[in-house]
């Protein structure tokens, strides 16, 4: 969990004005209840990773964005918007940090066919069984939605100690005149049943730094589809 400090602190907050600025830059993204009736709690993937149903730490922020905004081109095909999301999340400057401890930890011969690069994690489509820095591989594909399964590398397959599935989304309300963008995230202990306590992987104050950290790769995403 040092790692998001880390990146918290190199990426956007330097001081007291720069926290402020990054508290400003993302007054738009918010975060809404996410209950337990989410279809992301009732799909035979999480059921699996999770057998032992433990508590979770779950989010979902959300962020909309004028359709006059967005560029025309990712409209034009259902999928495509959702894709260059996806791609901002993961080759802007709010994963940069995090790309770059993964390289250096983890970037070698059995990691290969892994995305990397900016350039690759750009230009990427993000199909089922990509794989993303090994620590993401995604899971599940939709026009609208994207989800990767995180919290260790993709190289353990089975049930784990640390768990987590991450969703991006974008919908497009013309009725509305919006796109919806989301980012949703479920952690989790896998690999046994937790104490009776019910208490959420995650402790609060490094919640909190997730969805500072969340609210930052919102930013990076939503810039990559705007005009």
């Amino acid at each position: 969990m040092g790692l998001f400090r880390r990146a918290l602190k190199l990426t956007t907050i330097g001081g007291t004005a720069s926290l402020g600025a990054f508290f400003f830059a993302t007054r738009n993204s918010v975060f809404v209840p996410l209950p337990l009736s989410d279809p992301i709690f009732h799909t035979p993937g999480y059921q699996s990773l999770n057998p032992h149903n433990n508590p979770t730490s779950h989010d979902l922020c959300i962020r909309r964005v004028p359709l006059s905004e967005i560029n025309p081109s990712l409209l034009e095909k259902k999928g495509k918007l959702t894709e260059a999301f996806c791609a901002g999340v993961y080759s802007g400057w709010g994963y940069a940090y995090q790309r770059r401890y993964f390289s250096k930890k983890y970037e070698n011969s059995s990691t290969a066919t892994d995305l990397w690069t900016r350039a690759d994690l750009r230009t990427s489509t993000y199909e089922v069984g990509t794989r993303i820095t090994d620590h993401f591989e995604v899971v599940e594909k939709t026009p609208e939605r994207i989800v990767v399964r995180c919290g260790d590398s993709p190289r353990k397959q089975g049930v784990r100690d640390s768990d987590g599935l991450f969703e991006l989304s974008a919908v497009v309300k013309p009725e509305d005149g919006v796109a919806e963008f989301g980012l949703k995230s479920v952690f989790f202990q896998g690999s046994k049943q937790v104490d009776g306590t019910g208490a959420p992987p995650m402790p609060g104050y490094v919640f909190w730094l997730h969805k500072q950290y969340t609210k930052l790769w919102m930013e990076t995403g939503v810039r990559n589809v705007m005009r």
